[in-house]
């Protein structure tokens, strides 16, 4: 079944967010750390853990799992679960992956908790990418609360995902004041921006929405993801052509792109420049969207 509807349907009805295109949210990043858990194992082996996990999968895994099965003392538990996790989220493996890196926060001492925070992040997005929002939003709660966690912008990233959750569950308005705090934590993150502007399009406040994806777009000016929201945002507004720039934009820019082939899908349900509207009834598109 398309994830797209007919633009003229849409521009009677507002923009669905089941439907038109997806947010980026729920999503996971693994490898985003704004600081680094506390050393607690050689960083030698945790690099060689995650190597090996890029060349062979399986022996990756392997790897994690003999390591952890060697380490004696609770703290020497902490680095091949944080492998583990990684690897195993890697895999689509989501709630295995929560479980590894729930005993890597665990396995680090209560007087380094701030080391931990990352892990605690990374536990959240696992648990998201699951489909268990409450327990991410457990997570999130739980390292927001380490007070000498002293990383602004990792501050930022945590609201944002928990920004993510809390828009799984419906709870966007909730979702909009995590949101107001990322931004005030980390202005220079762009993928902060690219998520308040998506929520503030599904919520019909298509003049903020604006407003968020102009920055984004000043931050990070390659992002396909959001060439492709500043798309939507101009033709739900009405400014077709706007729309049809940003969209050839992301094909130019990133033409094998999950979003440059929505953007192509979107674009062929606009048509030429000089063509009347679109009949609702017209099949959209087959897009990949975004999950």
């Amino acid at each position: 079944m398309s994830l797209l509807l007919p633009l003229a349907l849409l521009m009677q009805v507002g923009a669905d967010p089941h439907v038109y295109p997806q947010a980026p949210l729920p999503s996971i990043v693994p490898h985003r750390q704004t600081t680094k858990p506390v050393p607690v194992a050689p960083v030698d082996q945790l690099a060689e853990c995650m190597a090996r996990g890029r060349d062979d999968a399986d022996a990756g895994l392997a790897f994690a799992r003999e390591w952890l099965a060697r380490a004696k003392a609770p703290e020497d538990r902490a680095q091949p679960n944080q492998c583990l996790g990684e690897l195993l989220t890697d895999q689509g493996e989501f709630a295995e992956a929560q479980t590894a890196f729930a005993a890597a926060v665990e396995a680090i001492p209560q007087a380094q908790a701030a080391g931990a925070v990352p892990l605690m992040a990374m536990a959240g997005n696992a648990a998201l990418a699951a489909g268990d929002g409450a327990r991410a939003l457990a997570w999130f709660d739980r390292a927001l609360a380490v007070s000498d966690y002293d990383n602004p912008g990792g501050r930022g990233a945590i609201l944002a995902d928990r920004a993510r959750a809390l828009v799984a569950q419906g709870r966007t308005a909730e979702a909009a004041a995590a949101l107001t705090q990322a931004r005030q934590q980390a202005p220079g993150d762009a993928s902060v921006f690219l998520l308040s502007a998506t929520l503030a399009r599904r919520q019909h406040d298509l003049r903020s929405a604006q407003g968020f994806i102009e920055t984004a777009a000043g931050l990070d000016p390659v992002d396909p993801a959001i060439g492709l929201e500043a798309g939507v945002i101009a033709v739900l507004a009405g400014h077709d052509a706007a729309a049809r720039k940003s969209w050839n934009s992301v094909i130019t820019a990133a033409p094998d792109s999950a979003e440059a082939r929505t953007a192509r899908g979107y674009l062929a349900q606009l048509g030429a420049e000089t063509a009347g509207p679109l009949d609702p009834a017209t099949p959209p598109p087959t897009s990949p969207g975004h999950h």
